[in-house]
C-alpha cells in the first residue's frame, strides 16, 4: 500500500520525524530559513499532510493548489498563520500544540520581566564594553520586582502560570480578560479582576501580555494605553508582536513615558536590523524563543506528529482547531 506524502517545513526533533516516517513518505525542508511561499505552494500540490511553523503562510491560495491535502499540523499553540475557515470548508483538519509549552513560556515571560526591570542585558553590555570601573551608587538602577503590582492581560494557561510565579515575589496580581475566572480560581491564583483596561494599566508596575492575535487584540496597546501607564512601568510581551503598536512603544520608551520593555515577539519577525527599537537601551528583545527548551520543543514536535498522523488516517487530530472539518 502506498504511503501518504507529507512535507515538514523545518527540521524538528528526530523522535518526531521517526514517528512520522513510519506512517508516511516524508520530505523535510533542511534550510535554516523557511521555504518561500512559492516553494511551499509547489510542495503542497501532491502531499496529503503538512507539518508547518508560524512562519509559514497557509492561505486559501495554497490550499486550492493542494487537492490531496488532508491535514495541516502547526508546531505552535497559535495558528494565525493558517486560514482556518478555508481549511474547514475544504475538509482539512488543522492541529496545534497547546498546553505543553505553558510552563516554559511563563518562565521566559518572567525572565524578560526581571531582565527588563533590573537592566540585565544593559549590565552585560556595560561589562563587556569595559565600562565597569568601580561600584557606583547610581549605576544601572532598575525597578524592584518583589512587592510590586503585576497586571496580566489574558489570564489563560500561560497568564495563570505567570501569576503563580509572581506569588513567589509577593507581587499583587491584577488581571483583565474578556471572560472572568471564577472566585475559587481567582483565590487560588491570588488574582484580582479589573474589568476596565484603563484602570488596570494605571495601577500596574508591570504589564504582561498573554492574548491571542485577533482583530480585537491587534494594537491593543498603543499610544493611548502607554499614556495611562506609570513612568516606572515595564511591559512584557510573549504573545504576538502585533498586539502592541510598535511605533507607539518606541516613542513611549524613548520619551521615558514607561521605564522598559521585554519582548519575545515583534510586529515584523525577524525584527529588521534598522528598526529604531534596537537603538534603545531600555528594551530587551529575544528572537521568539518562549518555548525554546530542549524538552518542550521535543514534546511539541511529538504532539504535532500525532496530529499529522491522525489526520492522514482520516481521524480528528488529538489537538484539533477545527474538528467540524469533514475528513477527505
Amino acid at each position: 500500500m502506498t504511503k501518504p506524502k507529507v512535507f515538514v517545513t523545518r527540521l524538528i526533533a528526530r523522535e518526531a520525524l521517526d514517528r512520522i516516517g513510519q506512517a508516511a513518505d516524508i520530505e523535510v525542508w533542511q534550510e535554516e530559513l523557511p521555504p518561500a511561499y512559492e516553494i511551499l505552494r509547489e510542495k503542497a500540490r501532491d502531499i496529503n499532510g503538512m507539518l508547518c511553523m508560524l512562519t509559514d503562510r497557509i492561505d486559501a491560495g495554497l490550499m486550492a493548489a493542494a487537492p490531496r491535502l488532508k491535514v495541516i499540523s502547526n508546531l505552535a499553540v497559535g495558528y494565525d498563520n493558517i486560514n482556518i475557515a478555508e481549511a474547514t470548508k475544504r475538509g482539512i483538519f488543522v492541529g496545534n500544540t497547546p498546553g505543553v509549552l505553558t510552563e516554559t513560556t511563563a518562565d521566559l515571560a518572567f525572565a524578560l520581566l526581571m531582565a527588563a526591570a533590573r537592566r540585565i542585558a544593559g549590565g552585560d553590555r556595560y561589562t563587556r564594553q569595559g565600562k565597569w570601573r568601580t561600584w557606583g551608587p547610581q549605576v544601572l538602577l532598575g525597578q524592584d520586582i518583589h512587592g510590586a503590582t503585576l497586571a496580566i492581560i489574558g489570564l489563560g494557561r500561560i497568564g495563570a502560570e505567570v501569576a503563580r510565579r509572581a506569588r513567589g515575589f509577593n507581587m499583587r496580581v491584577l488581571y483583565h480578560d474578556s471572560s472572568r475566572r471564577g472566585a475559587e480560581e481567582e483565590c487560588a491564583l491570588g488574582t484580582e479582576f479589573v474589568p476596565q483596561l484603563a484602570e488596570l494599566l494605571s495601577r500596574a508596575d508591570f504589564i504582561s501580555l498573554h492574548v491571542p492575535l485577533t482583530p480585537q487584540t491587534r494594537h491593543l496597546i498603543g499610544a493611548r494605553e502607554f499614556a495611562l501607564m506609570k513612568p516606572t512601568a515595564v511591559i512584557v510581551n510573549t504573545s504576538r508582536g502585533q498586539v502592541i503598536d510598535q511605533a507607539a512603544l518606541y516613542r513611549a520608551l524613548k520619551d521615558g513615558r514607561i521605564f522598559a520593555a521585554g519582548l519575545d515577539v515583534t510586529e515584523v519577525e525577524p525584527i529588521p536590523p534598522d528598526d529604531p527599537l534596537l537603538t534603545l537601551d531600555n528594551v530587551v528583545i529575544t528572537p521568539h524563543i518562549a518555548s525554546a527548551s530542549f524538552a518542550t520543543r521535543t514534546k511539541m514536535a511529538l504532539i504535532a506528529a500525532e496530529n499529522l498522523i491522525a489526520g492522514l488516517r482520516g481521524e480528528t487530530p488529538p489537538h484539533c482547531v477545527n474538528p467540524t472539518a469533514r475528513a477527505r
